[in-house]
């Protein structure tokens, strides 16, 4: 009964659970996204280091929730979880100074965090992206976008337009676990 009282929603950057699909160069879902988006949704490298390189010293990272809740149906199902087991969710954004320009939500289970890997668990304001692509053991295992619609997302983390925003998810296995 503690994590229902604590928790208000189970996100704080989506009314619902968004649409994913494989992201292959070529397919219907990269090739949907506005040309200029094509080398942020396929980069193969660290997002947040592309995003610092851009923004320079103006990089900040504010984190918007970070707590033991349940994820996504859907998230729970590709990380192997038990329906209803808790993960470590925290979603942040990559911000220009004050404008967000990226935000991310990531799903950490419970058996990631073990060994060195508990510092995932305690990242503060530090990108979880620093830490994964240091990481000699990091593999990416999936890519996926998706179109957000202005009533898909809730106010605050997002610039307010009224434009679809794209976005992109990736599971990433550190040795045998999926993170």
């Amino acid at each position: 009964a503690f994590w229902e009282t604590v928790l208000k929603r189970p996100s704080q950057l989506f009314t619902r659970p968004l649409r994913w699909r494989r992201a292959c160069p070529g397919s219907s879902a990269s090739a949907a996204a506005p040309g200029e988006l094509q080398s942020w949704l396929q980069e193969a490298g660290s997002l947040t280091l592309r995003l610092r390189r851009l923004c320079g010293d103006s990089f900040r990272l504010v984190v918007l929730d970070q707590a033991w809740q349940k994820p996504f149906a859907e998230e729970a199902r590709l990380l192997r979880l038990r329906p209803g087991q808790r993960a470590l969710v925290r979603e942040v954004s990559l911000q220009d100074t004050d404008r967000p320009l990226v935000v991310a939500r990531s799903i950490i289970p419970l058996h990631t965090l073990h060994g060195a890997d508990r510092r995932l668990a305690r990242l503060g304001n530090r990108p979880l992206g620093h830490l994964l692509f240091a990481d000699p053991r990091l593999q990416r295992l999936d890519l996926h976008v998706t179109r957000v619609e202005p009533a898909q997302r809730l106010a605050g983390a997002f610039d307010s337009g009224s434009a679809p925003i794209w976005g992109r998810r990736s599971l990433y296995s550190l040795g045998r676990d999926h993170t």
